[in-house]
Protein backbone atom coordinates (compact mmCIF):
# COMPACT_ATOMS: atom_id res chain seq x y z
CA UNK A 1 0.00 0.00 0.00
CA UNK A 2 1.34 3.54 -0.75
CA UNK A 3 1.45 5.79 2.04
CA UNK A 4 0.56 9.28 0.96
CA UNK A 5 2.61 11.56 2.01
CA UNK A 6 1.66 15.22 0.49
CA UNK A 7 2.49 18.31 2.51
CA UNK A 8 -1.49 18.40 2.46
CA UNK A 9 -2.11 15.15 4.28
CA UNK A 10 1.00 16.18 6.29
CA UNK A 11 -0.58 19.27 7.65
CA UNK A 12 -4.11 17.68 8.47
CA UNK A 13 -2.03 15.06 10.39
CA UNK A 14 -0.43 17.65 12.77
CA UNK A 15 -3.39 19.60 13.13
CA UNK A 16 -5.20 16.39 14.42
CA UNK A 17 -2.24 15.79 16.78
CA UNK A 18 -2.53 19.15 18.05
CA UNK A 19 -6.61 19.01 18.33
CA UNK A 20 -5.71 15.88 20.78
CA UNK A 21 -3.60 17.39 22.93
CA UNK A 22 -6.09 20.43 23.67
CA UNK A 23 -8.45 17.83 24.32
CA UNK A 24 -6.44 16.43 26.82
CA UNK A 25 -5.24 19.69 28.06
CA UNK A 26 -9.04 20.36 28.58
CA UNK A 27 -9.66 16.76 30.32
CA UNK A 28 -6.73 17.92 32.73
CA UNK A 29 -7.78 21.16 33.50
CA UNK A 30 -10.96 20.04 34.12
CA UNK A 31 -9.70 17.44 36.58
CA UNK A 32 -8.00 19.96 38.59
CA UNK A 33 -10.86 22.26 38.00
CA UNK A 34 -13.15 19.63 39.71
CA UNK A 35 -10.36 18.59 42.74
CA UNK A 36 -10.61 22.15 43.97
CA UNK A 37 -13.85 22.95 43.92
CA UNK A 38 -14.94 19.90 45.79
CA UNK A 39 -12.23 21.18 48.39
CA UNK A 40 -14.24 24.48 48.44
CA UNK A 41 -17.64 23.36 48.41
CA UNK A 42 -16.64 19.92 50.54
CA UNK A 43 -18.44 17.93 48.42
CA UNK A 44 -17.00 14.36 48.44
CA UNK A 45 -19.07 13.36 45.07
CA UNK A 46 -16.57 15.70 42.98
CA UNK A 47 -13.71 13.88 44.89
CA UNK A 48 -14.84 10.55 43.86
CA UNK A 49 -15.56 11.88 40.29
CA UNK A 50 -12.02 13.36 40.11
CA UNK A 51 -10.37 9.62 41.42
CA UNK A 52 -12.27 7.54 38.96
CA UNK A 53 -11.65 9.31 35.66
CA UNK A 54 -8.40 8.70 34.86
CA UNK A 55 -8.92 6.51 31.67
CA UNK A 56 -9.74 8.74 29.24
CA UNK A 57 -6.41 10.87 29.78
CA UNK A 58 -4.49 7.77 30.17
CA UNK A 59 -6.08 6.29 26.73
CA UNK A 60 -5.69 9.97 25.23
CA UNK A 61 -1.82 9.82 26.46
CA UNK A 62 -1.05 6.31 24.72
CA UNK A 63 -2.75 7.71 21.29
CA UNK A 64 -0.88 11.05 20.85
CA UNK A 65 2.50 9.48 21.05
CA UNK A 66 1.00 6.75 18.90
CA UNK A 67 0.26 9.42 16.63
CA UNK A 68 3.86 10.98 17.21
CA UNK A 69 5.63 8.56 16.66
CA UNK A 70 3.82 7.26 13.82
CA UNK A 71 4.51 11.00 12.28
CA UNK A 72 8.31 10.65 13.05
CA UNK A 73 8.92 7.31 11.29
CA UNK A 74 6.31 7.67 8.45
CA UNK A 75 7.25 11.13 7.79
CA UNK A 76 10.47 12.24 8.55
CA UNK A 77 9.53 15.84 9.40
CA UNK A 78 12.26 18.76 9.10
CA UNK A 79 13.17 21.83 10.92
CA UNK A 80 9.80 23.32 12.74
CA UNK A 81 7.99 20.21 12.24
CA UNK A 82 10.00 17.63 13.49
CA UNK A 83 10.81 19.71 16.63
CA UNK A 84 6.63 20.50 16.56
CA UNK A 85 6.55 16.74 16.91
CA UNK A 86 8.84 16.06 19.10
CA UNK A 87 7.41 19.27 21.69
CA UNK A 88 4.11 17.08 21.49
CA UNK A 89 5.34 13.72 23.03
CA UNK A 90 6.71 16.08 25.65
CA UNK A 91 3.58 18.48 26.67
CA UNK A 92 1.77 15.01 26.69
CA UNK A 93 3.62 13.62 29.41
CA UNK A 94 3.65 16.97 31.10
CA UNK A 95 -0.53 16.42 30.76
CA UNK A 96 -0.68 13.22 32.09
CA UNK A 97 1.04 14.39 35.12
CA UNK A 98 -1.04 17.38 35.56
CA UNK A 99 -3.87 14.71 35.39
CA UNK A 100 -1.87 12.47 37.93
CA UNK A 101 -1.84 15.75 40.28
CA UNK A 102 -5.64 16.45 40.37
CA UNK A 103 -6.08 12.93 41.59
CA UNK A 104 -2.91 13.92 44.69
CA UNK A 105 -5.24 17.19 44.77
CA UNK A 106 -8.26 14.95 45.43
CA UNK A 107 -6.64 12.80 47.53
CA UNK A 108 -5.51 15.31 49.77
CA UNK A 109 -9.30 16.69 49.93
CA UNK A 110 -11.04 13.41 50.81
CA UNK A 111 -8.28 13.48 53.90
CA UNK A 112 -9.26 17.10 54.42
CA UNK A 113 -13.22 16.48 54.69
CA UNK A 114 -13.11 14.58 57.71
CA UNK A 115 -11.82 17.24 59.74
CA UNK A 116 -13.79 21.21 60.58
CA UNK A 117 -12.19 23.48 58.04
CA UNK A 118 -8.82 24.85 59.40
CA UNK A 119 -9.75 28.82 57.48
CA UNK A 120 -11.37 30.30 54.48
CA UNK A 121 -9.70 29.00 51.71
CA UNK A 122 -8.70 32.40 49.38
CA UNK A 123 -5.20 31.64 48.07
CA UNK A 124 -5.28 28.02 47.27
CA UNK A 125 -8.53 28.55 44.81
CA UNK A 126 -6.13 31.80 43.49
CA UNK A 127 -3.68 29.37 43.13
CA UNK A 128 -5.89 26.95 41.35
CA UNK A 129 -7.15 29.52 38.29
CA UNK A 130 -3.50 30.71 38.24
CA UNK A 131 -2.31 27.10 37.40
CA UNK A 132 -5.52 26.30 34.99
CA UNK A 133 -4.80 29.80 33.09
CA UNK A 134 -1.02 29.37 33.00
CA UNK A 135 -1.74 25.60 31.48
CA UNK A 136 -4.80 26.80 28.66
CA UNK A 137 -2.35 29.52 27.91
CA UNK A 138 0.87 27.58 27.43
CA UNK A 139 -1.48 25.24 24.79
CA UNK A 140 -2.76 27.53 22.96
CA UNK A 141 1.07 28.97 22.82
CA UNK A 142 1.91 25.49 21.15
CA UNK A 143 -0.86 25.45 18.81
CA UNK A 144 -0.88 29.10 17.60
CA UNK A 145 3.23 28.81 17.85
CA UNK A 146 2.85 32.06 19.49
CA UNK A 147 5.98 32.99 21.52
CA UNK A 148 4.90 35.78 23.17
CA UNK A 149 1.58 34.11 24.84
CA UNK A 150 4.56 31.32 25.66
CA UNK A 151 7.07 34.17 27.45
CA UNK A 152 3.95 35.31 29.53
CA UNK A 153 3.30 31.61 30.99
CA UNK A 154 6.74 31.80 32.21
CA UNK A 155 6.42 35.26 33.58
CA UNK A 156 3.06 33.90 35.87
CA UNK A 157 5.29 31.31 37.64
CA UNK A 158 6.32 33.51 40.53
CA UNK A 159 2.67 34.32 41.25
CA UNK A 160 2.22 30.74 42.39
CA UNK A 161 5.52 30.26 44.32
CA UNK A 162 4.21 33.68 46.16
CA UNK A 163 1.46 32.31 47.09
CA UNK A 164 2.57 28.88 48.17
CA UNK A 165 4.61 30.33 50.59
CA UNK A 166 1.70 32.38 51.81
CA UNK A 167 -0.32 29.41 52.52
CA UNK A 168 2.62 27.96 53.78
CA UNK A 169 3.30 30.62 56.54
CA UNK A 170 -0.23 30.78 57.40
CA UNK A 171 -1.40 27.34 57.72
CA UNK A 172 2.31 26.65 59.96
CA UNK A 173 0.95 29.19 62.28
CA UNK A 174 -2.84 27.81 62.56
CA UNK A 175 -0.51 24.15 63.14
CA UNK A 176 1.51 25.68 66.13
CA UNK A 177 -1.79 27.72 68.04
CA UNK A 178 -3.66 24.03 67.71
CA UNK A 179 -2.61 20.66 67.25
CA UNK A 180 -5.76 19.50 66.18
CA UNK A 181 -5.26 21.61 62.64
CA UNK A 182 -1.89 19.84 61.86
CA UNK A 183 -3.14 16.75 59.53
CA UNK A 184 -5.64 19.08 57.72
CA UNK A 185 -3.33 21.92 57.59
CA UNK A 186 -0.64 19.13 56.06
CA UNK A 187 -3.19 18.46 53.37
CA UNK A 188 -3.72 22.16 52.82
CA UNK A 189 -0.16 22.26 51.93
CA UNK A 190 0.20 19.10 49.98
CA UNK A 191 -2.33 20.63 47.48
CA UNK A 192 -0.50 24.40 47.35
CA UNK A 193 2.28 22.08 46.12
CA UNK A 194 0.56 20.09 43.45
CA UNK A 195 -0.82 23.34 41.89
CA UNK A 196 2.68 25.00 42.00
CA UNK A 197 3.51 21.83 40.18
CA UNK A 198 0.90 22.10 37.91
CA UNK A 199 2.51 25.76 36.76
CA UNK A 200 5.29 24.13 36.68
CA UNK A 201 4.22 21.72 34.08
CA UNK A 202 2.41 24.37 32.30
CA UNK A 203 5.79 26.04 31.96
CA UNK A 204 7.75 23.19 31.04
CA UNK A 205 5.14 23.04 27.70
CA UNK A 206 5.65 27.26 27.21
CA UNK A 207 9.89 26.38 27.38
CA UNK A 208 8.82 23.86 24.24
CA UNK A 209 6.52 26.13 22.23
CA UNK A 210 9.61 28.66 22.55
CA UNK A 211 12.32 25.72 21.37
CA UNK A 212 9.65 24.87 18.66
CA UNK A 213 9.35 28.09 17.25
CA UNK A 214 12.53 29.20 17.63
CA UNK A 215 15.08 26.51 18.08
CA UNK A 216 16.09 28.57 21.73
CA UNK A 217 16.13 26.53 24.72
CA UNK A 218 15.27 28.81 27.29
CA UNK A 219 15.04 26.44 29.96
CA UNK A 220 18.52 26.76 31.60
CA UNK A 221 17.96 30.67 31.33
CA UNK A 222 15.02 30.81 33.16
CA UNK A 223 16.72 29.07 35.87
CA UNK A 224 19.73 31.41 35.84
CA UNK A 225 17.39 34.62 35.84
CA UNK A 226 15.87 32.78 39.06
CA UNK A 227 18.94 32.44 40.62
CA UNK A 228 19.51 35.91 40.28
Amino acid sequence: MTIERSPRHFEEELAQLKGRLLEMGGLAEDRVQSAVRALVERDLTLVEKVLTSDAAINQLHVEIDDRCFKLLALRQPMAVDLRAIVSAVKINTDLERVGDLAINIAEAVARYLEHPPVKELIDIPRMAVIAQDMLRDALDAYVRHDVALAQAVLDRDDELDTLKTLVFRELLTHMLRDQATIEPSLDLILISRHLERIGDHATNIAEDVIFMVSARDVRHHQQDDAGH
